[in-house]
């Protein structure tokens, strides 16, 4: 009996461990832009910019309109999609077209937490787009956790996507 209730609450604390704030939002834009965070700037997801998200993502975006910040050739893009069943909130950072940084801040799902780790987001770092649109990048999944992955992929793609559209509107 002491096995199972052993058993029981190790996969509660498991789960328990797995929802949550890892970093708020404002706190990555401070530490990314050593507490002299810019003014936010948004992208509208209308005609061409609306028809690659949707491609992107898979699914037409949640807004209208999403936030960034930038300073010369680097970008901040806090992003949301939904893993499984939930929004898993990250910030990723591009600078000079490639992806700088991935940080998973908000999971909200049962499983599939283990993308908050370095050992997954660092596969991102140098990331770019392809001459076709495409992630240049690999990246390899996570058993269990393949719905957060691909959540995590979508988003990145998305973010230098977007950035390489507010650098051209941008003069940078």
């Amino acid at each position: 009996m002491r096995k199972y209730l052993f058993f029981i609450l190790l996969m509660v604390t498991t789960i328990i461990q797995a929802r949550g704030v890892y970093q708020h939002p404002d706190a990555f834009l401070d530490d990314v832009f050593s507490g002299e965070v810019p003014k936010p700037k948004f992208v509208w997801f209308t005609g061409e910019t609306g028809k690659q998200a949707t491609s992107i993502l898979k699914h037409k975006p949640a807004s209208l309109r999403t936030r960034y910040w930038s300073k010369g050739k680097r970008s901040v893009w806090i992003l949301e999609e939904i893993g499984k069943e939930k929004f898993i909130t990250t910030g990723i950072v591009i600078n000079d077209n490639k992806i700088e940084k991935v940080k998973v801040l908000i999971f909200r799902e049962s499983r599939g937490w283990e993308i908050k780790r370095n050992e997954f987001t660092q596969q991102f770092s140098n990331a770019t787009l392809t001459s076709e649109g495409n992630l240049s990048k690999r990246i390899d999944g996570i058993s269990g956790a393949t719905l957060s992955v691909k959540a995590v992929t979508r988003l990145s793609h998305l973010a230098l996507y977007l950035h390489s559209i507010v650098v051209k509107s941008d003069g940078n």
